[in-house]
């Protein structure tokens, strides 16, 4: 696999840095072309989101109306709350100019006139840089009303930035576009779609940071240039947070298809005290962990992972050395997602809280084998029970840590290993019956 260099530009950032190596100049070429040409093109190019469910970009924008008596809608989620996962923050301190340019392309090619950047209420300094980059564009006349004369086109658009309000659940699409109307963080049932029923009940696209900051190269350079680009039925560059037990911890950029192995030793430079890996959750806390004995060949990208039965996700990499104590891992993990379940749908609103529950009894050593049973059931009762996919997201760290680490949580809740338990029984009804929303 061919490694992509790219030269390295001191203050990008800058908006005349940007403009003098050729910023917004993919925007030009752009508007000279048709929205259906645009559409095509990242069709062609085989961008897939880089959000979590790496759907094919292009033809996200071909459900949008053609024509509507409606107000058209663009939204950019930055909210980035998955933990695990900080790639959006390093483009909006490091590259914000390209990502507008992928903005004011995509806003064109579905004919939106208004464009909504959704940033995680706790990014305060990046809201602000990214603000002052496009008070910048603005200034320049490359947003908003003015950008008809600077482009010679009859098009504009106007790009706000929406601040969340904390809130995990606003990452899903339907929630976060009724936190920017200003209702509660609930997902909508769907269908309808967005794109049919989306801001105001008008069509609308939503769209990752990463994702529509792809759009000015392929612009650029050609969707044959960008479908080359490490594994063809997931191609382009990712970028790939490495975090956890990890000497080189950071953002990586590089081709989709990376060997897991290589970000890990080559890039990430190994683990602390060469220890051994334990376990790696691949694309954020929500996706179903690999253990560490299995990673060998394991490629990063979309259809590789799935073979292993887990998920590319955020690209949030997540690596645990062999003294992790993967109960205390998990129970951590499970207090995230308890804490964040918005509560609309039962199964995910009382299960999160019964995992967790059971899982602090394990943690304080009062847990038995039937409880690690108990927790499979939960999460299978959850997964796919639920409006959105915070459901899933709760639930898969939960069975699959569980059903491939068994070995271990065995071991831990063997009779040699736990605290007494002063009398305290706990059958599969009591259990239940004992799980209440109080935690610790």
């Amino acid at each position: 696999m061919e490694k992509i260099v790219l030269p390295e530009i001191k203050d990008y950032h800058l908006i005349d840095v940007y403009i003098k190596n050729g910023g917004y100049e993919s925007a030009k070429k752009a508007f000279t072309f048709s929205t259906d040409e645009i559409i095509d093109q990242v069709k062609k190019s085989g961008l897939r989101g880089r959000g979590g469910a790496a759907f094919l970009a292009g033809l996200k924008w071909s459900f949008m109306p053609k024509s509507s008596d409606k107000p058209k809608y663009l939204c950019i989620n930055g909210d980035e709350s998955e933990p695990g996962s900080f790639k959006d923050r390093q483009i909006f301190e490091y590259n914000p100019h390209q990502l507008i340019e992928g903005i004011l392309i995509t806003a064109y090619a579905i004919q939106a006139n208004t464009c909504y950047i959704y940033i995680r209420g706790e990014y305060h300094k990046w809201i602000k840089l990214l603000q002052k980059a496009l008070d910048d564009a603005y200034s320049n006349g490359l947003v908003g009303e003015k950008m008809k004369d600077t482009f010679g086109i009859g098009f504009c658009t106007n790009i706000y930035i929406h601040k969340g309000a904390g809130a995990y659940i606003c990452g899903e699409e339907s929630s976060l576009m009724n936190s920017i109307e200003g209702q509660r963080g609930y997902p909508r049932v769907k269908p309808p779609f967005p794109a049919q029923n989306g801001l105001w009940g008008c069509p609308t696209t939503i769209n990752n940071v990463e994702t529509i900051t792809n759009v000015p190269p392929i612009i650029k350079n050609g969707w044959e240039w960008f479908s080359k680009i490490g594994e063809p039925k997931h191609p382009g560059t990712i970028l790939y947070g490495l975090s956890g037990h990890i000497n080189k911890p950071g953002i990586y950029e590089l081709p989709s298809g990376t060997l897991l192995t290589d970000l890990i030793y080559k890039y990430g430079g190994g683990v602390p005290g060469d220890k051994k890996v334990l376990c790696v959750i691949p694309g954020g806390s929500s996706m179903p962990p690999l253990r560490g004995d299995q990673i060998e060949g394991v490629k990063m990208d979309a259809e590789s992972l799935k073979a292993y039965g887990t998920a590319i996700g955020t690209g949030g990499v997540i690596v645990m050395d062999e003294d992790t104590d993967l109960v205390k891992i998990l129970a951590r993990i499970a207090k995230f997602y308890y804490h964040e379940s918005c509560g609309q749908c039962t199964p995910c609103r009382e299960g999160t809280g019964w995992m967790l529950k059971i899982l602090n009894r394990l943690v304080s050593g009062e847990g038995s084998v039937k409880d690690l049973d108990l927790l499979v059931s939960v999460a299978n009762n959850i997964e796919g029970n639920t409006i959105c996919a915070l459901g899933e997201a709760a639930a898969w760290p939960v069975k699959f840590m569980i059903t491939r680490f068994r070995d271990y949580f065995e071991k831990r809740v063997s009779s040699e290993n736990i605290l007494p338990v002063r009398n305290k029984v706990h059958s599969m009804r009591n259990t239940a019956i004992s799980i209440d929303t109080e935690q610790n």
